[in-house]
């Protein structure tokens, strides 16, 4: 975040200097505001480039093994632009090359999810899907596991049988 604010600085005063030497090159013709609106123009440009590269630059980031799953675009009328180019705010991936399967329970996998957000930090949950089911339990609070593997006390949700979560987990 520190970064891209001093980007967003910099862009604004790359801006407000093209501006200044244009005026200078047209014998300073431009009128004065010119300089302050061209900073502006960059910072918010800037801005604008950072909301929508973020989720490219966070998913080459991803280490190997992390597949993202389901990703949520935003749109919003405060940013009218986003109407036509909605940008990605959230994303959720699985780590699947530490998911984890049980012989005594076949149908199940517990992996662990990463939840990423545009301005927020990254949570990571553990959770049990059952393919044949097609449901998830959130393993939060933890769980009791029998001698077997069975899971008790499990709070199952039930999932749509093309939901992406499932179909990365159970497909791994």
């Amino acid at each position: 975040m520190f970064i891209e604010l001093i980007g967003t600085i910099f862009a604004g005063i790359a801006c407000a200097g093209i501006a200044m030497l244009v005026n200078i090159v047209l014998g300073r013709r431009l009128p004065k505001w010119i300089m302050p609106v061209a900073a502006g123009a960059g910072m918010i440009g800037m801005t604008i480039s950072n909301e929508y590269t973020w989720f490219d630059r966070t998913a080459e980031n991803l280490p190997e093994g992390v597949v993202i799953a389901t990703k949520v675009d935003e749109q919003s009328w405060l940013r009218p632009w986003t109407q036509v180019w909605p940008y990605t705010k959230r994303f959720a991936a699985v780590d699947t090359a530490a998911t984890r399967t049980n012989a005594n329970v076949p149908d199940q996998r517990l992996t662990d999810l990463y939840f990423f957000g545009r301005w927020s930090p990254i949570s990571q949950a553990p959770v049990l899907f059952d393919c044949a089911g097609a449901r998830s339990a959130l393993l939060i609070d933890g769980a009791n596991f029998e001698a077997d593997g069975t899971v008790q006390d499990a709070d199952w949700q039930a999932l749509k049988s093309d939901d992406p979560l499932l179909e990365l987990v159970c497909s791994a």
